[in-house]
């Protein structure tokens, strides 16, 4: 398994353009504990879309400056900063454990994903796979992910029949 760029390829057919918010800065939002929708992603200028793509976000100085920016231009363009967000300090992409609406998901899927599967993952792609897996989200996107990361039969253009 290769570390992701900034887009996966199950990304593909919305990245052009970043229509949508990227896995990556999904992933940013989080970690900095800021909510950010959709509507506020369509509103800031693609220059500033891919500048939350390519900023790091890494350390305390960099998740606070993200933030900041993000607050900044969600402020000017709707009057208000965006929603906060609870930081876990201990998220579950960084866990070893397989969080259990992802063995749920990857159960329906009939696919076994074992610990050591999980734990050599990145955690990028380990939080792309809790936010497919996630109760009541359209899961369209799980199978080719875990397709992407190696976990399931790549031969296959759709998951199996449940």
């Amino acid at each position: 398994m290769t570390a992701p760029g900034p887009f996966f390829q199950f990304e593909a057919d919305f990245v052009l353009g970043l229509r949508c918010i990227p896995m990556s800065v999904r992933r940013k939002l989080d970690d900095c504990g800021v909510k950010l929708k959709l509507e506020h992603w369509h509103r800031l200028a693609e220059s500033e879309r891919q500048w939350l793509v390519d900023q790091p976000c890494e350390s305390d100085r960099e998740r606070q400056a993200y933030r900041e920016q993000l607050r900044t231009w969600t402020q000017r363009d709707w009057g208000e900063p965006a929603k906060d967000l609870p930081i876990d300090p201990q998220p579950a992409w960084l866990r070893p454990e397989i969080p259990e609406a992802v063995q749920t998901a990857c159960h329906v899927l009939q696919i076994h994903l074992n610990p050591a599967d999980w734990q050599a993952l990145d955690p990028l792609q380990r939080f792309a796979l809790i936010k497919l897996a996630r109760p009541g989200h359209e899961h369209r996107n799980l199978y080719p992910a875990l397709q992407e990361f190696g976990l399931a039969d790549r031969s296959p253009e759709s998951p199996p029949d449940v």
